[in-house]
């Protein structure tokens, strides 16, 4: 069962063909019996279910043809259905009915092709078999006649087609269950455009079907022993349906989502939305060049599938804005070696709350703190809020032990965590929730994609720059909060090693990101595009004399980083001139030496040379180690390894060229330096050591 459900999760039997099976046929609604001015009255454009049985209701005949259509393609499957419902069979005959479904829905229409589709990734809902029989559906079907397809563009545009396209067709390029698509040029600017008109009759035939369907779990309501809310479920789904139906928001989509990724993700192309000829049933979209993803042989779709793990990583822990329809069809490599993502007719919104709880999650998984971990679990929908966690704690402890024993949390398998989680959905009350099995399914493409020319892809290890980036530059509370606590873990306890390595992450997505921009010498057609593995040596691709990660770190988006980072540097200089005065009295042989101290209530002797505990040899580690990273590139806490050139130079080299371009790339942080970072480091170092000589002094004194 673990094994079917990690290959329907994944996407394994998606149908990705272009065209459809040969025989299919598609029956809709016969619009010109519906009498439709008879009534006056229209079908409403957004999902309300009481308008539409309003609407159905004084059209009987309508709902009958319609029901004939039903009952003659899928009478045995919904007898079946609800048989299954009243016997309590439905777990038992879930297979079964997942393949009659399969085999009969493309002839019931657009609304029973997209419920499965939806139904395919629903591991909450249906059992793993269902799932596996539902992905082999195609949503490819037969073309509808070219004459009808113009007529709708005309009425949508309310001109001639030929006012606008120069060319277009003849025939569609190609054709779903809501609509298809024709190649065009666009008159006024010659630009080449694909153009998707909707199909006759679709929200007359998916409100009818709606209808019908909603009338039946109204009906199976009466049996108790059925706890399921079937007409939650369908309410729930149709509203989103309706929204695709729309193409004007679909261009929305399209334009909003290629907004979020441009500064960020220039080397992701999404197609531009001409609003000017899309209205609801028309959309108007530029041409794209290139083939599938999965189907190319280029050297650089190893790149490529890294560039699309850290997309769809920025729609669900940045922007929110989700493509819901992660698909081999919708990801294709233009002839410039980018990566091109279609079909924004369906979206997700993932909040904030989704968004945060995913990367606290990383940062307690990073220091094993399993029991904050199951608490992040109800926070993301895994186990439901009042579950006693108690029994769950200690097996989510077995999981992500495993998960990390392979060198750490950068180098987990993801598919491998992903089915250990899966396995829990068998024993304990834990799901998998939707906005999940959609990640599963997005990354399970994009893995399948890489894993065929890089059998040792690791997708956490690519990610984990851009997570590392999220950490270090965004000003929420929630996230500073992870941050502080990735560096510092449960017990409070400075680690720079974790703060290096969050550091290197990010000037490996800063170069990467760079490097995406191409060389502003070659022509823009022909950007280079790399998206360099978080492996990959930091400085390997960066030609800067400072670091990034210094530059950072005196930068304004630094700021709270700086915070904690000058509490640990205070520490250390503190800890450093107290190391360098008991070896300065100890070459003098004065390390045990005690002076007289003539103040009435106090011990009349102190020892002279100061005392280093523990923790401060500890902080002094960590703090050369940080400044060794930083200056020089080394993890080293051995403070030999820094001299004065590093601090005056900023720099690896020490060419008077190499110390001029340090300071270029330095100097827009100086004053920000002189004016904020030294009387802040000054006031901080001041503050505690005078309170250390405070307790030095008092602390002597007998209780």
């Amino acid at each position: 069962d673990l094994g079917i459900l990690m290959a329907g999760l994944r996407g394994t039997n998606i149908d990705d063909s272009d065209f459809a099976a040969d025989g299919v046929t598609m029956k809709v609604v016969d619009v010109e019996k519906l009498e439709n001015n008879k009534f006056g009255d229209a079908l409403p454009l957004y999902y309300d279910p009481e308008l539409i049985a309003q609407y159905w209701e004084r059209r009987p005949a309508a709902v009958a043809q319609r029901m004939f259509q039903l009952s003659t393609i899928g009478g045995s499957f919904i007898t079946g259905l609800i048989s299954d419902f009243v016997t309590k069979s439905v777990d038992k005959n879930a297979v079964k009915r997942a393949i009659q479904l399969r085999e009969i829905v493309t002839s019931l229409g657009p609304a029973y092709i997209k419920l499965g589709q939806a139904l395919s990734i629903r591991p909450d809902i249906l059992s793993p078999a269902a799932m596996n029989e539902l992905q082999k559906l195609c949503d490819k079907v037969p073309s509808f006649d070219n004459g009808l397809a113009f007529a709708t563009l005309e009425a949508e545009l309310g001109c001639k087609w030929q006012e606008v396209y120069s060319e277009l067709g003849p025939e569609p390029v190609a054709a779903a269950s809501l609509g298809q698509v024709y190649k065009g040029k666009l008159k006024d600017t010659g630009e080449v455009v694909a153009v998707k008109v909707q199909r006759p009759a679709v929200l007359e035939t998916v409100s009818v079907d709606l209808f019908v369907l909603r009338k039946i779990g109204v009906f199976l309501k009466r049996f108790p022993a059925i706890t399921t809310d079937v007409v939650g479920l369908l309410d729930e789904w149709a509203a989103r349906f309706f929204e695709e139906l729309d193409y004007n928001r679909e261009g929305e989509n399209q334009t909003k989502f290629a907004e979020s990724i441009k500064v960020d993700l220039p080397q992701v192309v999404v197609p531009k939305t001409y609003a000017k000829y899309t209205r609801r049933k028309v959309i108007t979209s530029e041409w794209l060049e290139g083939e599938k993803l999965s189907q190319s042989n280029e050297d650089d779709v190893g790149d490529l599938v890294n560039i699309g793990v850290i997309c769809y990583l920025k729609q669900l822990l940045d922007t929110g804005f989700f493509h819901a329809d992660p698909h081999p069809g919708n990801l294709i490599r233009t002839p410039d070696g980018r990566l091109a993502i279609l079909d924004f007719g369906l979206m997700t919104d993932i909040d904030d709350n989704i968004k945060y709880g995913m990367i606290e999650a990383i940062s307690h998984l990073i220091h094993r703190d399993y029991e904050a971990i199951v608490k992040d679990f109800v926070t993301l929908d895994f186990i439901p809020e009042g579950t006693d966690l108690k029994p769950i704690l200690p097996v989510l402890g077995r999981v992500f032990d495993t998960a990390l024993e392979g060198g750490g949390a950068k180098n987990i398998n993801f598919q491998e965590l992903a089915a250990d989680l899966a396995q829990i959905t068998f024993d304990y009350p834990f799901r998998i929730p939707p906005y999940f099995a959609l990640i599963i399914r997005a990354i399970g493409v994009l893995e399948g994609i890489a894993l065929v020319g890089n059998p040792d892809f690791a997708l956490v290890d690519e990610a984990y720059p851009y997570i590392a980036k999220r950490l270090l530059t965004d000003d929420s509370p929630r996230l500073r909060e992870a941050l502080r606590y990735m560096v510092y873990g449960k017990n409070k306890v400075f680690d720079a090693d974790r703060m290096i390595d969050l550091l290197e992450a990010l000037e490996t997505f800063r170069q990467a990101s760079q490097m995406s921009m191409g060389d502003p010498n070659m022509p823009a057609a022909s950007p280079r595009l790399a998206l360099a593995s978080a492996t990959a040596p930091a400085t390997a691709a960066s030609e800067n004399a400072t670091r990034e990660a210094l530059q950072f770190v005196l930068s304004p988006d630094g700021a709270f980083f700086r915070e904690f980072l000058l509490d640990e540097v205070v520490k250390g200089i503190d800890a450093l001139s107290r190391d360098n005065a008991i070896r300065v009295l100890t070459q003098f042989g004065l390390q045990d030496a005690r002076v007289p101290l003539f103040f009435p209530g106090l011990p009349s002797m102190i020892n002279l040379s100061p005392s280093m505990t523990k923790d401060d040899k500890e902080t002094l580690a960590s703090t050369t180690k940080l400044l060794n990273f930083l200056l020089r590139g080394k993890r080293s806490d051995n403070l030999g390894d820094l001299n004065a050139n590093d601090f005056t130079n900023f720099a690896s080299g020490t060419s008077r060229a190499n110390q001029q371009k340090a300071f270029n790339e330095i100097s827009p942080f100086l004053p920000a330096v002189a004016t904020q970072i030294v009387p802040e480091l000054a006031s901080r170092l001041s503050s505690r050591l005078a309170a250390r000589a405070i307790r030095d002094v008092f602390g002597a004194v007998p209780a």
